[in-house]
């Protein structure tokens, strides 16, 4: 790509930027640069400047986007509060994210190949027969990814600046410039909180997670979310071992009444977690329950970091307002059932920037609210019937013990199997075979007599 120092300085008169950020806008100019189309309304920028773009939050959405818009021609500014952040999440991602993000192996702490789904009668299903011997579900850690993918944009060209956002103004007039407002931390200038500074910029792409200030200045209105709770817990080398390839996941009330506990394995621990979204104040207990479900495998292990962070439910009403506009959980990209959230967070991210960079014609014309939108519709096109299809899902078997009891008998079978491990793995709704679509059918409502016919005798037995 073109370098983008040049267009800094040309500008320089009319838009104030971090120093920071002045001094990296160099870098990349071995990067490929995109080339794309403008439409025909979109005004032309003054000779010599770019388009500017700030990312706030530097997590996969973030650092996605921003690579993707540098690698594009567009200044680009990443406002990230904590470069060492570790966000609690358990850290799975699907085997295209390594080849269409172009991973490194070494990025993946463990390839797992099993999966054991413990009912809350502790009855165990054993999930992974059905892999290829090349696939795998990759365990990550949020604060390696992450790093990783904000070092990418920086090589890319993108700025990255280490500051807690506050807010933005908008411009007075079309086509005018926003003001971002924000804490620039600096160890040598000695102040405790940061420095408010401010600069000026085209656009805005908000990666700030759920808690997401860039989605509150804009109005995009709120959601319901869960609350993950993770403990990473440094187990003996013997009971290491053992989740080698594999991960667990428990269902129950016990561990939660809407979501799932899990344990998951890192490079040299494991995390132990849960969730849920109706009950919250009780997410400890829910944890303590997950905790005992999986005492065999962790006893003797020894806790080195407690972890906790709002998880959203469902997309915000809205996404988009004039050149502002929402990327991975800032925007609620998180699937049900599931609760699946880095994939979609890096690939929104880089689909924004991709039509950023498309509706500028590479950082060379203003972009409008009508650019942004395109991701939007592109982004639902692709993934609205994975959501909605996590939706029902857990609206079926997380809603009783019973149900979860059938979810995890159905989980056996070799045909559900394959087409859950296809549609995660890949990222797409696989169309099943009819004939077996509606054994899948039949078996389905015979776990759910099944697992009622069992409650209830338990019941009796209770009273």
């Amino acid at each position: 790509m073109t370098s983008l120092s040049s267009s800094a300085a040309a500008a320089r008169a009319t838009f104030v930027m971090p120093s920071s950020v002045r001094g990296g806008m160099s870098r990349g100019r071995r990067m490929a640069r995109l080339v794309t189309r403008a439409a025909a309304s979109s005004p032309k920028l003054p000779s010599g400047r770019r388009l500017r773009v700030a990312v706030v939050g530097g997590g996969p959405a973030g650092g996605a986007a921003a690579e993707a818009l540098a690698k594009g021609g567009v200044e680009t500014v990443l406002i990230e509060r904590k470069l060492d952040n570790c966000k609690p999440c358990g850290g799975a991602i699907p085997l295209c994210m390594v080849s269409e993000f172009d991973l490194p192996l070494d990025l993946v702490d463990r390839k797992v190949r099993k999966m054991k789904m413990i009912s809350p009668s502790n009855v165990a299903v054993d999930i992974g027969g059905t892999l290829a011997p090349h696939e795998y579900i990759g365990m990550v850690r949020r604060e390696v990814l992450d790093a990783y993918l904000r070092s990418r944009a920086e090589g890319a060209g993108a700025e990255v600046v280490n500051g807690l956002f506050l807010r933005y103004e908008a411009p007075k007039e079309p086509n005018g410039s926003y003001v971002v407002h924000y804490n620039h931390y600096d160890s040598s200038n000695g102040k405790a909180g940061g420095e408010k500074r401010t600069f000026e910029v085209d656009a805005i792409v908000g990666a700030d997670g759920a808690n997401s200030r860039v989605a509150k200045d804009m109005g995009a209105g709120d959601y319901e979310y869960a609350i993950a709770f993770q403990e990473r817990v440094k187990i003996p080398d013997d009971k290491m071992k053992y989740y080698e390839e594999r991960a667990e996941m428990y269902v129950g009330d016990d561990v939660s009444p809407d979501f799932y506990g899990w344990v998951f394995p890192k490079c040299d621990h494991v995390a132990v977690g849960t969730g849920t979204v109706t009950h919250k104040p009780d997410i400890k207990k829910f944890q303590a329950a997950t905790r005992l479900r999986a005492k065999d495998r962790i006893e003797g292990g020894k806790i080195i970091r407690v972890e906790a962070h709002p998880i959203p439910e469902h997309p915000r009403p809205k996404r988009v307002a004039g050149r502002v506009t929402l990327v991975g959980d800032a925007a609620g990209y998180v699937t049900k059932c599931s609760g699946e959230g880095i994939y979609f967070a890096a690939k929104s991210g880089r689909m924004c920037a991709e039509a950023i960079v498309a509706g500028s014609a590479n950082g060379t014309r203003m972009v409008e609210e009508s650019d942004l939108r395109r991701y939007l519709a592109e982004f639902d096109r692709l993934y609205w019937p994975t959501y909605k299809v996590l939706d029902v899902l857990q609206k079926v078997f997380y809603r009783s013990n019973a149900a979860r009891e059938a979810f995890v008998e159905m989980c056996a079978d070799d045909y559900v199997q394959r087409m859950t491990f296809d549609s995660y793995l890949y990222k797409r709704v696989v169309p099943g075979n009819p004939l077996d679509d509606i054994k899948l059918a039949v078996n389905t409502i015979g776990s759910l007599v099944r697992a009622t016919a069992l409650r209830r005798e338990m019941e009796k037995v209770t009273l």
